[in-house]
């Protein structure tokens, strides 16, 4: 068998290839196909074409075990290795009205469903003027920059290595018409200090938070005392990157990577970037 970071690597290629097919397809897949997936949200005819591309070509990967998606009830058990999950169109939502997507990619070491810990590497794709992905493994964070060539060809730029957060400048936080009072209080304290940039797609407004530094949010809300992210294909992913980036996570009272996972579709309350600001959520709303 591969070791795991030929593994890694292969997955990571596997994905860049496609990401120009998964952007042009979604031209002629902006239409809801009526049903629903594993997390009762509403599917585009996109997510069910991408998740099954994805899905095809990653299971194939030797040293993948198993596979798992935001798309599907029931993990799917491929051969020995690493487990892999992905979420394959986070923020389809927002393709009807042709804002950001990505796919978000999480792989871990450990059979699923399992701690945020047991992450090897996780990366994210954003679909936006350039094709980019945010990759963590081995205590770094790169970015890259997929340039397409001719055929099916594609070249994978390093655009900027060994990326930390900076200082804090923005926010996002989403979820507002169910806010808790306590976290309404903590959002109009944050507004006095730092932009607002909220898009709602999790790739777009987290990628805002790596760039320019702050703090991005999806909490607990009065009718989802869990939030929205589904910890194993969303927050844990996330929550690597950004901590590998220097920055910090929480559910409101540990790292999101230390959240114990029951089941393969649990959600959580989602905090992560700036240090000191995680800490003050921690502080205020634990």
């Amino acid at each position: 068998m591969k070791d795991k970071e030929e593994t890694i690597s292969e997955i990571f290629q596997k994905v860049a290839e496609l990401t120009p097919h998964i952007s042009s397809g979604l031209l002629h897949r902006r239409e809801y196909v009526g049903e629903e997936n594993p997390s009762n949200e509403k599917q585009l005819e996109a997510d069910v074409w991408a998740n099954e591309f994805l899905k095809e070509e990653i299971t194939s990967i030797e040293g993948v075990g198993q596979f798992a998606s935001e798309e599907e009830q029931k993990i799917t058990e491929c051969g020995e290795g690493l487990s892999v999950t992905i979420d394959p169109l986070d923020g389809s939502s927002n393709i009807p009205t042709n804002n950001l997507v990505g796919t978000i990619v999480g792989v871990y070491d450990e059979k699923l469903p399992c701690k945020g810990r047991n992450l090897i590497s996780a990366f994210y794709v954003v679909y936006g003027p350039l094709t980019t992905i945010m990759k963590a493994q081995n205590g770094r964070v790169n970015e890259y920059v997929i340039e397409e060539k001719s055929g099916d060809e594609v070249e994978i730029v390093l655009a900027s290595e060994d990326i930390k957060i900076p200082e804090a400048r923005v926010y996002g936080f989403g979820g507002n018409k169910n806010w808790t009072e306590d976290f309404r209080d903590f959002e109009n304290d944050i507004s006095r200090d730092y932009k607002l940039r909220y898009g709602g797609a999790f790739v777009g407004d987290i990628n805002q938070t790596i760039h320019h530094g702050g703090l991005f949010a999806y909490p607990h809300r009065t009718d989802a005392p869990n939030g929205k992210y589904r910890l194993i294909f969303e927050a844990n992913p996330v929550a690597f990157i950004i901590e590998n980036a220097g920055g910090a996570s929480t559910d409101r009272n540990k790292s999101i990577l230390e959240v114990e996972a029951s089941e393969i579709h649990q959600r959580v309350p989602f905090f992560a970037g700036d240090s000191e600001l995680v800490e003050k959520v921690e502080d205020e709303l634990g």
